[in-house]
């Protein structure tokens, strides 16, 4: 259908060649990957994203209050983003191994590929830091000028914005950057403690309530058409709620495609 579409616009820009401008933005549109799963509402760019629909370079993925989205890049790795969220794909090269990400609020957990190509890289750009990995499991989130970077599986460098100096972590850190091994968070805020940037032991409620927040299902029945639809709506809502009353950014446990849940300490899902 993709393929069909390209004749058909190739085949007006022929038609219309004085008015070329208009086929050029058609041409430039770089593949990321797609959607696998949503809970409405999600947008993609200025429109209600749908299951299987292309993401491209630049596409900025939206979620209100009731949203979620699942996208799988072209390499394999897995956005889930969790609602009252915004997360721009700057750039998925799956070929050179090139991912920059922009999440200005919300949630997101990455399910990264590990990166075999030289040079190649994967970051994720908040307003106050800047989180790279080499391939691992991690979630992030952002609201009130607070960065939380959390670490499932793997190592995540964490680099703070602006002028922050940080303090080394027992030999861990590396000029302004903090390691985060798998079990550990650590939070970037405006504030920065006596002995600088340091992470710590992910507290185990901490870690289910942001695994719960990026949660997408696949095939979940719309709200308010009977069956399990209201059901499911409503146990989002009280997962939110009883994370929300803890302290902690909380929604719905992400899972990969399949069913299969990931355990953050040890097993893997094919």
């Amino acid at each position: 259908m993709t393929s069909l579409k390209h004749t058909i616009a190739g085949l007006l820009c022929l038609l219309i060649s004085p008015l070329a401008t208009v086929c050029e933005p058609q041409s430039g549109a770089q593949r990321a990957g797609q959607i696998d799963a949503l809970i409405p509402a999600a947008m993609r760019n200025t429109k209600a994203a749908t299951v299987k629909e292309e993401l491209d370079w630049n596409d900025l993925l939206k979620t209100a209050k009731t949203g979620r989205v699942r996208a799988g890049l072209t390499d394999g790795s897995i956005l889930s983003v969790g609602s009252n969220s915004e997360l721009r794909v700057v750039q998925h090269d799956g070929a050179s191994q090139q991912t920059s990400l922009e999440m200005n609020f919300g949630k997101v957990r990455s399910q990264v590929e590990k990166i075999t190509k030289p040079g190649g890289k994967f970051e994720m750009k908040t307003p106050n830091a800047v989180i790279g990995v080499i391939g691992t499991d991690f979630y992030v989130g952002f609201a009130g000028n607070k960065t939380t970077v959390i670490c499932y599986q793997g190592q995540v460098s964490v680099t703070p914005l602006g002028n922050v100096q940080v303090a080394r972590n027992l030999g861990q850190s590396s000029g302004n950057s903090i390691t985060v091994n798998a079990g550990q968070m650590v939070e970037i805020t405006t504030i920065i403690p006596p002995g600088g940037f340091q992470p710590t032991d992910t507290p185990p409620g901490v870690q289910q309530s942001t695994l719960l927040a990026t949660d997408v299902q696949n095939n979940v029945p719309p709200p308010g058409r009977g069956g399990h639809g209201g059901h499911f709506l409503r146990n989002v809502i009280v997962g939110t709620s009883m994370a929300a009353a803890a302290g902690v950014t909380a929604g719905v446990l992400a899972t990969r495609p399949g069913g299969c849940t990931p355990s953050p300490n040890g097993r893997k899902c094919p």
